[in-house]
């Protein structure tokens, strides 16, 4: 493994990319961690039915990264709305046009130029930080690129493997000893601190387009921004609190200084390769564009809920696609699965997960997830609309009907298939369902969530936080260097467990929040305020997923007539096994050591299901491959039959 030697070769490039994609558009297209999360090595014996009342409320305080203060979250939270409106409002629309009009190569030449006219910024502060071979090599870059380069305009120097040196005035701050602390948001420019604001000013002083202003420095940055739109109106809209994301992204992802990538602690192979689901992407990056975004009236809310399709010009069979526990529609693993799908001849429609606020807020009757009968129902009525709406528009295009769903959308969907009789005559009905990476017993899966988020408690107490923080900085710097596909992810077992069990944490958190908005039970002792977060959220992360359940949603459910135990029996897809040994329409393909699920579970699947319908793999975490040739053609494969 040689992430050291690769964290210096890209460690001031890494920084000048940071900021493209954050300054510019106010977004940071930067995926933390995964979509999902294993569970522990130690996975023990099922919890009983009265593991609610056993077990202690709160294990322990909030683990969390230190962050940048942020005493201006409501002055920031509005010009994150501003900042947004004018990214999918503006720049997403007319950058799709811009991409049309201007060819790729065209493009690409502007932003050589841009980059080499920029050259005297970099020299001094190369200079200024006494960075006197990277000074050399941006000399050297420069004088090569503006003769054989034509200007700038192609990037000789690259092709002759002269290194680049980036350099700013942020970094020269950072090398005089100025750290950020207070986290900004900027109008039109992003997110900033109270460091890297200031050294705008620098910036723009020793770049020779900000005298051009506005004419040739307009035009080059639209260049600059035109390519970065698709992404980063996808994160906004795929993240629960996309300004929150922002801010934690930039808190580490814009630090000059490295982390320490030193991992001395055993690995955990299962979690590391569970992390290889946050670098999945579609390999056509278009891909996402030549879907439609269309939208349903859900009776039983009177809101409009989204929903991304694909559908094919001939008639050919219709694949739903079901996500994890709080990801989004154009989350990236939804995409990268529809595409696989499209191009493998279906129809494709994504959707929402049952803890993302869109589908609790726009789709859900309850007001809080968690109890598979009610969140199955609303997601399957939900479908059922985008099924009459589509068949009014496609009718002739529109073959046999499938539900794909991963991780808490494969519980879904195995639930709905053990249930599927029972549904109304006027419900959606699937000729096939496919389950990936579905845990079997959610109860058991909370408690293993909760056991990662507590993992860094094995660190010594005076240790803990900057070993915590240290694991943030290098999951941010991982996220802006090249792919390798021979790099074993730089953390050992605590480490990866805490930052899946972290991601967890975040989208329970989301939850809450969005539940405790609409319909406050009191729980919550600081104010529910959408635009002053900072406080509340800190209070719901000391909320496990323990809590959740026996604060939040088993009270709730109490109201509705369903008792404690009747709802944990409901977590459990035994449950329902001779009602889905029945289903011979359903398949499921998991890992071996996906800690959702251990070898009992997967032995009772072979044993419900059939074996044949069961295709189990024997490494990849949970959903950590994914994008694997030999699992997506085991998904393919599932859905044989249908056209």
């Amino acid at each position: 493994m040689k992430i050291k030697d690769s964290s210096v070769q890209y460690r001031f490039s890494s920084k000048r990319q940071m900021r493209r994609l954050c300054r510019p558009l106010g977004v940071v297209a930067v995926s933390v961690l995964t979509a999902c999360s294993p569970g522990v090595a130690n996975r023990g014996a099922l919890p009983t039915s009265n593991a609610f009342a056993s077990r202690s409320s709160n294990d322990a305080a909030a683990i969390e990264p230190e962050f940048l203060a942020d005493p201006f979250e409501p002055v920031n939270r509005g010009v994150w709305a501003v900042n947004k409106g004018f990214l999918v409002g503006v720049m997403q629309p007319t950058g799709r046009v811009y991409r049309t009009i201007v060819p790729s190569p065209a493009r690409r030449s502007v932003r050589n130029f841009v980059q080499n006219i920029t050259y005297p910024g970099r020299l001094l502060n190369n200079t200024l930080q006494g960075r006197w071979s990277g000074a050399g090599d941006e000399s050297l870059r420069f004088l090569c690129n503006t003769t054989a380069g034509v200007g700038g305009l192609f990037d000789v120097a690259s092709k002759w493997d002269i290194p680049k040196s980036e350099a700013s005035f942020g970094q020269t701050f950072s090398y005089w000893g100025w750290k950020p602390k207070t986290f900004v948001m900027l109008p039109f420019l992003g997110p900033s601190d109270d460091s890297h604001a200031p050294a705008l000013v620098g910036d723009s002083l020793v770049d020779p387009l900000f005298y051009f202003y506005p004419y040739v420095s307009a035009v080059t940055r639209y260049n600059s921004l035109s390519e970065r739109t698709e992404e980063a109106a996808r994160f906004v809209q795929s993240e629960s609190d996309s300004y929150e994301g922002t801010k934690y992204a930039w808190s580490y992802g814009a630090k000059e200084e490295p982390p320490n990538w030193v991992s001395t602690g055993a690995k955990d192979i299962p979690t590391l390769q569970t992390m290889g689901v946050a670098v999945i992407r579609c390999q056509d990056p278009k891909f996402p564009e030549r879907g439609r975004e269309m939208s349903v009236r859900m009776p039983s809310t009177g809101r409009s809920m989204m929903f991304n399709c694909w559908i094919q010009p001939t008639s050919a069979p219709l694949v739903y696609v079901s996500p994890g526990l709080g990801s989004h529609r154009v989350s990236p693993v939804s995409l990268a699965m529809a595409e696989c799908l499209y191009q493998n001849g279906f129809s494709v429609v994504t959707t929402t997960g049952s803890f993302h606020p869109e589908f609790m807020e726009r789709a859900s009757r309850a007001a809080l997830p968690g109890y598979p009968p009610s969140d199955s129902q609303d997601v399957l009525a939900m479908l059922s609309e985008i099924d009459r709406a589509l068949e009014k528009k496609y009718s002739q295009r529109l073959g046999k009907r499938a539900l794909v769903g991963f991780s808490m959308g494969g519980f879904h969907a195995l639930y709905l298939a053990a249930h599927e009789r029972e549904c109304a005559a006027n419900s959606l009905h699937f000729d096939r369902y496919v389950a990936l990476d579905s845990p079997v017993n959610l109860h058991r899966s909370d408690v293993l969530l909760d056991q990662f988020y507590n993992a860094p408690l094995q660190w010594p107490a005076d240790q803990r936080q900057q070993r915590i923080n240290n694991a943030l900085h290098k999951t941010a710097q991982l996220v802006l260097m090249p792919p390798s596909p021979n790099m074993v992810p730089p953390f050992d077992a605590v480490e990866s467990k805490y930052l899946v069990g972290l991601s967890f944490r975040w989208t329970l958190r989301d939850t809450i929040f969005s539940s405790q908005s609409r319909n406050n039970m009191g729980v919550l002792k600081t104010p529910v305020s959408k635009w002053r977060r900072d406080e509340c959220y800190r209070e719901i992360m000391n909320c496990s997923f323990h809590d959740y359940f026996t604060k939040f949603a088993v009270p709730y459910y109490q109201t509705r007539g369903i008792g404690k135990e009747k709802f944990i029996r409901e977590l459990n897809l035994r449950t329902y096994a001779g009602k889905l040994s029945a289903r011979k329409n359903v398949r499921v393909v998991v890992n071996r050591n996906d800690f959702l699920i251990d070898s009992a579970d997967i032995t009772w699947l072979e044993s419900t299901l059939g074996s044949s319908r069961v295709k189990v793999f024997a490494d990849g975490g949970h959903l950590g491959n994914l994008a694997s040739p030999a699992v997506q053609k085991a998904v393919i494969a599932s859905l044989n039959g249908l056209k």
